[in-house]
């Protein structure tokens, strides 16, 4: 029996409850705290202390908008986000759509890879490359796991996911906060160009095209493409849980990094890297703190390279319409990671710029997710309601909205 076929026969059987429903979406909240989230976060809350806090609360109220709809996409259509785009486009606007998805993509790629890399560094004192190297040997062996099925692959996943919670959060605990301090950095503001920079950063590195993607075709794999009227109500109550737990715990644990920066980091010199600011951790707060935060950090690495992966063969094959092997893309997709650290380039910048080339790409993923889902004619009775799409709509205003200003102040030199 095929992969696909194993998966509609298993969506098939009878759930015994909501809670063997879920699954979808924590492997899609892996984008939400990839080493990209560790990079922009560390340093926005080092160099700024709790003023950007708003920008964390406000993408993740974001995420859990685009990710239900996109899921809601995938389950109502039977067909993912990327393959509904290419049905509907001409071959030379598929291949231009297709162009910078890819670009995303690898742009996604280069902070997973880079991440992982680092935290062998930390962990191992490894060379950046050489960690690159074992970052893609091992995704590939976690995204083998596919063939025994969605939910080997979901588990695994999840189970990362709780090592990138303690890894991130444990800090905290020994860390005291300035309450007063967060509660200020609640109100939206921002202090010079650099601060919008590190806003679009955390932005892109939160709200991530990549999983707007993913995520209605991991619904629509796990669930099975065709389901009875009441099958697939029970199906969407089930989404809204999943969605609201998976992004819960993600934003906390991207917050809880900002907090850990911003008590702990702020003014200690090196704290503009990674590295540097692993160091800090393990000097202010205890090795221990250190190797949990490093330990985290390779989780993080390996578990969003893998989604990342996963999420480019997708895209591929709904707008180009080509299978193509899912290792093999990998190893190929690795390339440019590979190349940034075997150059010596400071990975931590090349982090934070990747997530704002993220940042831009949202809305090529965002605004047809929101046009589709709010067509009657591809959701039926399931189409957004008026609520639904005033709420999206402002979402991707504010996106757009954003990185104009990113712009304008680098332009401008503000």
């Amino acid at each position: 029996m095929s992969f696909k076929s194993r998966m509609v026969s298993s969506a098939a059987r009878p759930e015994r409850g909501l809670l063997r429903l879920l699954g979808p979406a924590f492997v899609a909240a892996i984008a939400y705290v990839d080493p990209g989230n560790v990079a922009a976060n560390l340093s926005a809350g080092a160099k700024y202390g709790y003023l950007l806090v708003w920008v964390l609360v406000l993408a993740n109220a974001m995420a859990v908008i685009v990710q239900y709809l996109s899921a809601k996409l995938g389950l109502v259509t039977g067909k993912s986000l990327a393959e509904m785009l290419g049905e509907r486009m001409p071959r030379v606007s598929r291949l231009l759509y297709w162009a910078q998805a890819e670009l995303v993509a690898v742009a996604t790629d280069l902070a997973e890879v880079i991440g992982g890399a680092i935290a062998l560094a930390i962990l191992f004192d490894l060379p950046l490359l050489i960690g690159g190297i074992i970052v893609g040997i091992v995704s590939l062996a976690l995204l083998a796991l596919q063939r025994r099925g969605q939910q080997t692959f979901e588990r695994v996943i999840i189970a990362l996911l709780a090592i990138i919670t303690i890894g991130f959060v444990a800090g905290l605990f020994v860390s005291p906060l300035d309450w007063g301090g967060v509660a200020t950095g609640l109100v939206p503001r921002f202090e010079g160009t650099e601060t919008v920079l590190l806003a679009a950063s955390m932005l892109g590195a939160t709200v991530m095209p990549h999983a707007i993607y993913l995520h209605s075709s991991l619904a629509r794999d796990r669930h099975g493409a065709s389901h009875s009227p009441q099958r697939l109500g029970r199906l969407l109550k089930a989404t809204r849980l999943d969605v609201l737990l998976a992004l819960v715990l993600a934003g906390g644990v991207n917050i809880a990094m900002l907090l850990l920066a911003a008590s702990s980091l702020a003014g200690v010199e090196g704290t503009d890297t990674i590295e540097g600011a692993a160091a800090a951790i393990s000097s202010h707060l205890g090795p221990a703190i250190g190797i949990i935060f490093g330990i985290g950090l390779l989780a993080s690495g390996l578990a969003s390279t893998s989604v990342g992966a996963y999420a480019g063969a997708d895209i591929m094959g709904g707008l180009l319409r080509i299978r193509f092997p899912l290792l093999l893309r990998r190893l190929i997709t690795l390339i440019p990671a590979l190349v940034v650290l075997g150059l010596e380039i400071d990975p931590t910048r090349a982090l934070v710029l990747s997530q704002v080339v993220l940042s831009f790409g949202i809305p090529f993923a965002l605004i047809p997710l929101i046009w589709l889902t709010s067509k009657r004619s591809v959701m039926g009775e399931y189409v957004n309601g008026m609520a639904m799409r005033i709420a999206a709509t402002v979402v991707t205003v504010l996106i757009v909205a954003l990185n104009v200003l990113l712009i304008g102040l680098t332009l401008t030199g503000s």
